[in-house]
């Protein structure tokens, strides 16, 4: 079988997981979280990184965030890519925002400019959850553009590309706040994790707030004494002391212990996903649509390969005959999941529609060779031809 994915978790790992866990250290959230958040920020470029039990909280704690902080109120409208995954959409339901689905474009799958255009002009939205679908790269200098004319909070779903780039800037460095997943089959994995990443000192402290109860034990000392001083707290009564309203959305040092490592592979798994995207765009002969190209401007630290066919059926029941993972492209689109259309009424989203139908990925990983990229793309061919 070729699968979709493999653990990027090795039986080294495992072992020094063993010898670690034999020192009796301590488990939960500790000085490895912190050590492990300040190594992603160093590699992201950022200032700081939070660590969060998965990419969906990360993505939940970045909208609440902005609710506690003022920038955002209950029914403000949030714009969301059609073509992204249920937990860009839920947390904006859940805490009271308007979603409003914005199109896909046909050449990178992020948002639709000109779709975007029209909802700003039409819907006056507050804030982008932006998503770099698969790895491959949006059109930032537009969309930065865009939302700093119209006062738009950008905010990123990096989950699917980490490491890729647009003019040499990580995807993730855009906007205020930028999420990843560190959940098996991603580019790295902690078992179940997930990272925001932002360079605005209030925005995190209050993320550090909300990630645990909404208390200041880990907040810097400036901003801890300025809430005790607001609040007329004392130091006894603080341990106690909720000033947001927060969740347990914590990790812990464990899976920070594995993190670490993860990081020091990071690099080279990038260039391995980037070197398959490479070899599948060249193998396979899609006349029906072909994704970008990854160069200096765009490149592309791909999560999974994208395909785009009207025979779609064919190429997924000729590729699970041979054992061979395949999975729709994303979750297609949210406009047609059964909680988004039981409660909304029902719209038209030219391009995420023809994706929905026509849409699938292909395994992509650190250790799929080069025959097996050669094998999938000559069964699809045989379809397609």
């Amino acid at each position: 079988m070729i699968p979709l994915v493999r653990d990027t978790i090795d039986k080294d790992d495992i072992d020094e997981l063993i010898g670690w866990l034999k020192t009796y250290p301590h488990l939960t959230k500790g000085k490895l979280t912190i050590e492990y958040e300040k190594k992603w920020a160093a590699w992201m470029g950022t200032e700081y990184a939070l660590f969060v039990n998965s990419g969906s909280s990360a993505n939940l704690l970045m909208l609440y965030s902005l609710i506690e902080e003022g920038r955002l109120n209950i029914g403000d409208k949030v714009v969301v890519p059609t073509l992204s995954w249920s937990t860009d959409l839920a947390p904006v339901i859940q805490l009271g925002l308007k979603p409003i689905l914005c199109d896909c474009n046909m050449v990178d799958l992020s948002i639709d400019i000109g779709h975007f255009e029209r909802i700003i002009e039409e819907e006056r939205p507050e804030a982008l959850i932006l998503v770099s679908v698969l790895g491959l790269v949006p059109q930032m200098d537009k969309i930065l553009e865009l939302c700093k004319a119209n006062n738009i909070v950008l905010l990123e779903d990096s989950c699917e590309s980490l490491g890729s780039k647009f003019q040499e800037n990580k995807i993730g460095n855009f906007g205020i706040m930028s999420s990843f997943s560190t959940y098996f089959g991603h580019h790295i994995s902690t078992i179940e994790g997930g990272m925001i990443c932002t360079s605005n000192k209030k925005t995190y402290n209050i993320l550090k707030s909300i990630r645990s109860h909404g208390w200041d034990r880990d907040l810097d000392e400036d901003y801890k004494k300025s809430l005790r001083d607001k609040y007329k707290i004392g130091e006894f009564e603080s341990l106690y002391k909720f000033y947001h309203c927060g969740f347990n959305l914590r990790s812990t040092d464990l899976q920070a212990f594995i993190g670490l490592g993860q990081l020091d592979k990071l690099d080279s798994i990038i260039k391995a996903r980037n070197k398959n995207y490479d070899l599948y765009r060249n193998l396979l002969k899609n006349d029906f649509w072909e994704p970008p190209k990854s160069n200096n401007s765009y490149y592309i630290s791909n999560f999974a390969y994208p395909v785009i066919s009207p025979k779609r059926k064919k190429i997924v029941d000729a590729l699970k005959k041979n054992d061979i993972a395949v999975r729709p492209l994303i979750c297609g689109s949210l406009e047609k999941q059964p909680f988004w259309q039981r409660n909304s009424s029902k719209i038209v989203l030219k391009n995420a529609d023809i994706v929905d139908k026509y849409g699938l990925y292909l395994p992509n990983n650190h250790q799929i060779s080069q025959k097996e990229i050669e094998q999938i793309c000559g069964i699809i061919n045989e379809v397609i031809n």
